[in-house]
């Protein structure tokens, strides 16, 4: 079983940046596929960001080159730095975790964008 803990959502103005962080509890962390996803009020939850296993990257087009997915394998820990933030990306924040036959969900993280 993983518990995944995200942090470091909050209110910013438009062209702002804030850096989210998910931290992972148990073990193999390294083995998961890691991705943000986020969810705005009456939308659907959409993929933001992936990082495989392998640290290969995805980004929705929506948040190419504001947006960086890393993560740091020996902390257990996924982060998504957000730069150029646009009120259009306020929403709930996820992180998930998925491997071959398992999948875990964080709580989420509200990432307001406005002035």
């Amino acid at each position: 079983q993983v518990q995944l803990v995200e942090s470091g959502g909050g209110l910013v103005q438009p062209g702002g940046s804030l850096r989210l962080s998910c931290a992972a509890s148990g073990r193999l962390f390294s083995i998961y596929d890691m991705g943000w996803y986020r969810q705005a009020p009456g939308k659907q939850r959409e993929l933001v960001a992936l990082i495989t296993s392998s640290s290969s990257v995805n980004y929705a087009d929506s948040v190419k080159g504001r947006f960086t997915i890393s993560r740091d394998n020996a902390k257990s820990t996924v982060y998504l730095q957000m730069n150029s933030l646009k009120p259009e990306d306020t929403a709930v924040y996820y992180c998930r975790a998925e491997g071959r036959l398992v999948d875990y969900w964080g709580q989420g993280t509200q990432v307001t964008v406005s002035s």
